[in-house]
Protein backbone atom coordinates (compact mmCIF):
# COMPACT_ATOMS: atom_id res chain seq x y z
CA UNK A 1 0.00 0.00 0.00
CA UNK A 2 1.40 3.46 -0.79
CA UNK A 3 0.93 6.11 1.18
CA UNK A 4 -0.42 9.98 0.40
CA UNK A 5 3.25 11.06 1.22
CA UNK A 6 4.71 8.33 -0.75
CA UNK A 7 2.61 9.13 -4.01
CA UNK A 8 3.20 12.75 -3.19
CA UNK A 9 7.18 11.89 -2.84
CA UNK A 10 7.14 10.59 -5.94
CA UNK A 11 5.38 12.90 -8.18
CA UNK A 12 8.00 15.48 -7.33
CA UNK A 13 10.75 12.45 -7.86
CA UNK A 14 9.59 11.64 -11.09
CA UNK A 15 9.75 15.44 -12.10
CA UNK A 16 13.46 15.92 -10.39
CA UNK A 17 11.51 18.47 -8.15
CA UNK A 18 12.06 16.33 -4.84
CA UNK A 19 14.27 18.20 -2.71
CA UNK A 20 17.89 16.41 -2.40
CA UNK A 21 17.22 16.02 1.78
CA UNK A 22 14.53 13.58 0.96
CA UNK A 23 16.02 12.16 -2.34
CA UNK A 24 18.25 9.87 -0.36
CA UNK A 25 15.24 8.31 1.98
CA UNK A 26 12.88 7.83 -1.25
CA UNK A 27 15.32 5.95 -3.19
CA UNK A 28 15.94 3.44 -0.63
CA UNK A 29 12.21 2.95 0.22
CA UNK A 30 11.78 2.61 -3.65
CA UNK A 31 14.39 -0.60 -3.68
CA UNK A 32 12.22 -1.94 -1.34
CA UNK A 33 8.66 -1.72 -2.84
CA UNK A 34 8.34 -2.30 -6.20
CA UNK A 35 4.95 -1.03 -6.41
CA UNK A 36 6.22 2.40 -5.43
CA UNK A 37 8.88 1.87 -8.36
CA UNK A 38 6.17 1.27 -11.28
CA UNK A 39 4.45 4.08 -9.89
CA UNK A 40 7.19 6.49 -10.22
CA UNK A 41 8.12 4.91 -13.64
CA UNK A 42 4.46 5.57 -14.86
CA UNK A 43 5.02 8.90 -13.80
CA UNK A 44 8.21 9.42 -15.59
CA UNK A 45 6.28 7.76 -18.66
CA UNK A 46 3.36 10.43 -18.24
CA UNK A 47 5.80 13.42 -17.94
CA UNK A 48 7.88 12.19 -20.98
CA UNK A 49 5.09 11.95 -23.18
CA UNK A 50 3.50 15.16 -22.23
CA UNK A 51 6.91 17.17 -22.81
CA UNK A 52 6.99 15.27 -25.74
CA UNK A 53 3.62 16.49 -26.80
CA UNK A 54 4.15 19.82 -26.74
CA UNK A 55 4.70 21.62 -29.87
CA UNK A 56 8.31 23.03 -30.72
CA UNK A 57 7.90 26.84 -30.64
CA UNK A 58 11.44 28.80 -32.15
CA UNK A 59 12.01 31.48 -29.67
CA UNK A 60 11.67 34.99 -30.80
CA UNK A 61 14.46 36.38 -32.51
CA UNK A 62 15.20 39.29 -30.19
CA UNK A 63 15.12 36.84 -27.02
CA UNK A 64 18.81 36.04 -27.64
CA UNK A 65 19.89 39.13 -27.50
CA UNK A 66 18.35 40.45 -24.91
CA UNK A 67 19.61 36.92 -23.08
CA UNK A 68 23.01 37.96 -24.11
CA UNK A 69 22.87 41.22 -22.61
CA UNK A 70 21.70 40.50 -19.01
CA UNK A 71 24.28 38.28 -19.31
CA UNK A 72 26.74 40.56 -20.33
CA UNK A 73 25.12 43.73 -17.59
CA UNK A 74 27.37 45.09 -14.91
CA UNK A 75 26.77 43.66 -11.34
CA UNK A 76 24.16 45.65 -9.99
CA UNK A 77 25.19 48.65 -7.90
CA UNK A 78 25.73 48.34 -4.05
CA UNK A 79 24.47 51.43 -1.98
CA UNK A 80 26.19 53.10 0.67
CA UNK A 81 26.86 51.33 4.19
CA UNK A 82 28.87 53.30 6.65
CA UNK A 83 30.17 49.96 8.23
CA UNK A 84 32.54 47.32 7.82
CA UNK A 85 32.80 45.50 4.84
CA UNK A 86 32.29 41.70 5.97
CA UNK A 87 31.77 40.49 2.06
CA UNK A 88 31.29 42.61 -1.09
CA UNK A 89 28.42 40.34 -2.42
CA UNK A 90 26.59 41.29 1.57
CA UNK A 91 25.05 44.67 1.81
CA UNK A 92 23.18 45.43 5.60
CA UNK A 93 21.34 47.67 6.61
CA UNK A 94 21.33 49.28 10.49
CA UNK A 95 18.05 49.72 11.95
CA UNK A 96 18.59 52.55 13.49
CA UNK A 97 20.49 53.92 10.78
CA UNK A 98 18.09 57.36 10.02
CA UNK A 99 20.60 58.33 6.91
CA UNK A 100 17.72 57.78 3.45
CA UNK A 101 14.31 58.93 4.19
CA UNK A 102 12.86 61.27 1.83
CA UNK A 103 9.98 62.55 2.15
CA UNK A 104 7.10 61.98 -0.25
CA UNK A 105 4.57 65.25 -1.33
CA UNK A 106 2.13 63.84 0.98
CA UNK A 107 3.22 65.70 4.56
CA UNK A 108 4.19 62.96 7.50
CA UNK A 109 4.73 60.30 4.53
CA UNK A 110 8.42 58.87 4.07
CA UNK A 111 10.33 56.70 1.83
CA UNK A 112 13.67 54.74 2.31
CA UNK A 113 15.58 52.84 -0.60
CA UNK A 114 17.01 49.42 0.95
CA UNK A 115 17.79 47.70 -1.82
CA UNK A 116 17.54 47.89 -6.16
CA UNK A 117 17.89 45.13 -8.58
CA UNK A 118 17.77 46.33 -12.10
CA UNK A 119 17.88 43.34 -13.84
CA UNK A 120 14.86 41.52 -12.36
CA UNK A 121 12.97 45.34 -11.96
CA UNK A 122 12.11 45.92 -8.70
CA UNK A 123 13.16 47.66 -5.56
CA UNK A 124 12.88 47.17 -1.71
CA UNK A 125 12.02 50.05 0.30
CA UNK A 126 10.59 51.46 3.88
CA UNK A 127 7.86 53.41 4.27
CA UNK A 128 6.86 55.65 7.36
CA UNK A 129 3.46 57.11 7.89
CA UNK A 130 2.70 59.72 10.95
CA UNK A 131 -0.18 58.77 13.49
CA UNK A 132 -3.34 59.90 11.61
CA UNK A 133 -1.82 60.45 7.84
CA UNK A 134 -4.10 59.85 5.22
CA UNK A 135 -2.24 58.74 1.67
CA UNK A 136 -4.46 59.96 -1.08
CA UNK A 137 -6.29 57.46 -3.32
CA UNK A 138 -4.18 56.46 -6.32
CA UNK A 139 -3.85 53.72 -9.37
CA UNK A 140 -1.36 51.29 -9.46
CA UNK A 141 0.31 50.38 -13.11
CA UNK A 142 2.45 47.97 -11.58
CA UNK A 143 2.19 45.07 -8.81
CA UNK A 144 2.96 46.21 -4.99
CA UNK A 145 3.53 43.50 -1.88
CA UNK A 146 3.49 45.25 1.63
CA UNK A 147 4.25 44.04 5.07
CA UNK A 148 3.67 46.33 8.05
CA UNK A 149 6.26 45.95 10.51
CA UNK A 150 4.82 48.43 13.03
CA UNK A 151 1.41 49.83 13.64
CA UNK A 152 -1.51 49.82 11.23
CA UNK A 153 -2.24 50.91 7.99
CA UNK A 154 -5.69 51.01 6.48
CA UNK A 155 -6.17 49.77 2.87
CA UNK A 156 -9.06 49.28 0.92
CA UNK A 157 -10.99 49.54 4.61
CA UNK A 158 -9.03 46.41 5.85
CA UNK A 159 -7.04 47.33 9.01
CA UNK A 160 -3.74 46.02 8.65
CA UNK A 161 -1.90 45.48 11.95
CA UNK A 162 2.26 44.61 11.89
CA UNK A 163 2.69 41.28 10.70
CA UNK A 164 0.10 41.36 7.99
CA UNK A 165 1.29 41.21 4.64
CA UNK A 166 -0.79 42.84 1.53
CA UNK A 167 -0.42 42.47 -2.48
CA UNK A 168 -2.51 44.01 -5.36
CA UNK A 169 -1.99 43.44 -9.00
CA UNK A 170 -1.21 46.21 -11.30
CA UNK A 171 -4.12 47.86 -12.79
CA UNK A 172 -5.84 48.04 -9.05
CA UNK A 173 -6.71 51.28 -7.63
CA UNK A 174 -6.70 52.50 -3.97
CA UNK A 175 -8.80 54.90 -2.02
CA UNK A 176 -7.27 56.45 0.60
CA UNK A 177 -4.90 54.68 2.54
CA UNK A 178 -4.59 55.45 6.41
CA UNK A 179 -2.63 55.09 9.65
CA UNK A 180 -4.17 55.49 13.05
CA UNK A 181 -1.17 55.82 14.97
CA UNK A 182 1.36 55.82 12.41
CA UNK A 183 3.07 52.77 10.48
CA UNK A 184 6.34 51.47 9.17
CA UNK A 185 6.23 49.38 6.47
CA UNK A 186 8.60 47.53 3.78
CA UNK A 187 7.27 47.03 0.17
CA UNK A 188 8.41 45.50 -2.96
CA UNK A 189 7.84 47.71 -5.92
CA UNK A 190 8.77 47.59 -9.54
CA UNK A 191 11.17 50.19 -10.59
CA UNK A 192 8.74 51.47 -12.52
CA UNK A 193 5.93 52.21 -9.46
CA UNK A 194 6.18 56.11 -8.62
CA UNK A 195 7.69 55.38 -5.00
CA UNK A 196 10.21 53.34 -6.07
CA UNK A 197 11.28 56.26 -8.49
CA UNK A 198 10.90 58.59 -5.77
CA UNK A 199 12.97 56.70 -3.57
CA UNK A 200 15.84 56.25 -5.96
CA UNK A 201 16.12 59.52 -7.12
Amino acid sequence: MISEQEQEQASLYALGALPAAERQDFEATLRSQPELRRLVRSLQNAAEALARSVPQVAPPPQLRARVLRSVEAPAPQSLPFSGPAVNPAFFFVAANDSSGWKELPVRGAFIKLLSADRQRGYAVVLGRLGAGVRYPAHAHQSPEEIFLLTGDLTIAGRRLEAGDFHHCDAGTEHPVNYSEQGCTLLAVLSLEHDLAKVAMA
